[in-house]
């Protein structure tokens, strides 16, 4: 008995040994893959920082916090030679996420794994065609994009003024390397047509000139003396101190900024082809396949071609059905008698009221100071700027919040109150406010910030400004105005027509080939405009490929991935627990979307303040 008893006794003895060295094993892999995994994205986050100052000024508030300790100030310029190194770069990366099993990262690093492979690997595929893009599109131009950049860059401290000025004393150079770029696109035979050269080469004579920098009138002058004058008043910089860099200022506008547009201009004539028409990607050879990695890119949608075009003109039938069942059901109605103006014209107002109606289906942000700037697009940039715009801070600092409104653009009354829903509350502003600071809550790997998803981002904000129509409704009806509550349901399915309309002339001409008659006759069969107001859309769809899908497609998803919840959730769906559940997540593509909403049984609520949490401060203009 002792003998058995002994022998059995190291058997027992021997199996825990062998589970146990199982176990260190799994252990060791497991932690082998963790800091794996940590140190690609960690080197992911500097090089994709480091190497542009602008995107690490608008993303980091404070790089130090981050471990960004020592960069060089930078314009990301392009070179011809660096195709085939981001080519290899981009594969390597890819490679050495492949290696990383999923199964031993915690379950917040596994989905970021998903999202980064999928974006790497398409960003590999539309590195293939690096000529089709277009930098200095009429639309959306660097040569415009900058200038809002360069005004809206905060000075938090001197460092901060010393970069900008290096940035500044680099533009000679990022525009020659822009031009560089459309010689290549020439060669390729990829360069935009001779009107639409003509129109940037127009902006770029106008944005700056030398009369306006000599008044010292320009907005870049007005707004860096503006800045200079906040750091003075917080006593971070001495008047001396301030007077020398105003100068050094003026100098660089008038010796390298200046000069760099006016290179730009004269760079661009030389290359005008009137031969060339208004074509959209299609018309390329390869520009359908770059067409379909770019919709993923701009989308986070991985739907086929078909598909998309399937769920736009299912949503088009939708929106024409209910125009004509509310029409239907109010013969009566009249535009007529919906002259009385809009209950609200204050811009604060009117973001107040759609925080207050809101609040009981989304949730609140967390207890912790935010401001808005309301400010206007200066004159001089309102035919180069959308209607209006958020300028999205920093994942280090959303305390402080600026919505700029285009007053040419945008006029008073249901679209205002629309647009800033769109711009503010509950869209781009909330949404970036609370998924940064919960992102924050949550310990978030921060290479999460540096992924974009135009889909999430921009489909939110069409989400929030078609709530927002329902919202006006209520306060028209509070204001005793059911007949303009009535035309603002119709306005609602009206626009979302409009987008879906759009989306679809965006597929016709960048996938399909339309060519302008075609677009033409297709419009004019429906009735949507003259032949001036088609060739507008038609020239910007052109210059914009899957712009307003990113917007529509965007919020098209959203509906969709809610339609699901419902399903899933059953009893026990809300919309609060929707929209926590796609705050939560943070931006992302929407396979990742769907494959965290596989994983939440019941919608739960975050862990941030109840109803009564602080909303907005708006300092004074």
């Amino acid at each position: 008995m002792r003998r058995h008893s002994f022998h059995l006794s190291k058997r027992l003895f021997f199996v825990p040994l062998f589970l146990l060295c199982g176990v260190f094993l799994l252990l060791h892999l497991s932690h082998r893959d963790e800091k794996q995994f940590q140190k690609i994205t960690e080197q992911l986050f500097l090089d994709e920082l480091t190497c542009n100052t602008l995107d690490l000024h608008y993303t980091l508030a404070s790089p130090t916090d981050f471990g960004i300790t020592s960069y060089e100030p930078t314009l990301s310029c392009f070179s011809p030679e660096d195709v085939p190194l981001i080519q290899e770069t981009l594969s390597k990366k890819i490679q050495a996420l492949k290696k990383i099993n999923t199964a031993h990262l915690p379950p917040a690093d596994a989905f970021l794994h998903g999202l980064l492979l999928r974006s790497l690997e398409n960003s590999l595929a539309l590195n293939l065609y690096p000529y089709y893009t277009e930098p200095l599109s009429p639309t959306s131009g660097m040569h415009s994009q900058l200038l809002i950049l360069l005004a809206e860059y905060q000075f938090r401290c001197i460092r901060d003024i010393e970069d900008y000025l290096a940035l500044l004393d680099q533009t000679d150079e990022y525009f020659a390397s822009l031009l560089v770029y459309e010689q290549k696109k020439r060669d390729e035979g990829l360069l935009m047509p001779a009107a639409f050269l003509q129109e940037t080469i127009r902006q770029c004579e106008q944005i700056l000139t030398e009369d306006i920098l000599s008044r010292e009138a320009h907005f870049l002058q007005t707004t860096f003396r503006a800045r200079v004058e906040q750091l003075l008043s917080r006593g971070l910089l001495s008047k001396e101190q301030g007077e020398e860099y105003t100068k050094q200022h003026n100098r660089l506008l008038q010796a390298v900024m200046l000069p760099s547009y006016q290179n730009l201009a004269q760079g661009l004539s030389a290359l005008k082809d009137d031969r060339i028409l208004p074509r959209g990607l299609g018309a390329y050879p390869d520009g359908k396949l770059y067409y379909e990695h770019l919709l993923i890119s701009q989308t986070g949608s991985r739907r086929s071609i078909p598909d998309v075009k399937k769920m736009l003109t299912e949503q088009l039938a939708t929106d024409i059905h209910a125009i004509q069942t509310i029409r239907l059901e109010h013969p009566s109605y009249s535009e007529e008698l919906c002259a009385n103006p809009f209950p609200l014209t204050d811009s604060k107002e009117i973001l107040k009221d759609l925080q207050a109606r809101m609040q009981a289906d989304f949730p609140p942000l967390p207890q912790e100071q935010t401001s808005i700037a309301l400010k206007s697009v200066v004159p001089e940039m309102e035919d180069l700027c959308a209607p209006a715009f958020y300028m999205t801070p920093p994942l280090d600092d959303t305390e402080h919040n600026t919505i700029y409104i285009n007053h040419g653009k945008t006029p008073q009354g249901l679209e205002l109150y629309t647009t800033l829903a769109h711009e503010g509350f509950p869209g781009h502003l909330y949404q970036s406010v609370y998924c940064n600071r919960y992102s924050q809550m949550q310990g978030d790997n921060p290479v999460r910030h540096i992924l974009w998803y135009g889909g999430y981002l921009e489909g939110w904000a069409i989400y929030g400004e078609m709530r927002s129509y329902d919202y006006a409704a209520q306060l028209l009806t509070e204001h005793g105005q059911p007949d303009a509550a009535l035309q603002t349901r119709l306005i609602k399915h009206t626009r979302s027509l409009q987008l879906c309309l759009y989306s679809l002339l965006d597929i016709m001409i960048h996938y399909d080939n339309a060519t302008f008659s075609e677009v033409y006759d297709w419009l004019n069969k429906i009735g949507a405009g003259n032949a001036d107001t088609i060739r507008r859309i038609y020239h910007y769809i052109v210059q914009e490929p899957c712009n307003y899908l990113k917007y529509y497609l965007g919020y098209l998803e959203i509906l969709s991935l809610q339609n699901e919840a419902k399903t899933k959730w059953g009893e026990t769906y809300t919309d609060y627990g929707f929209h926590c559940f796609f705050l939560n997540c943070g931006p992302s593509d929407f396979i990742g979307l769907r494959e965290q909403l596989a994983q939440t049984d019941v919608p739960l609520t975050p862990p941030l303040s109840e109803p009564e949490s602080h909303w907005p401060q708006y300092p004074p203009k």
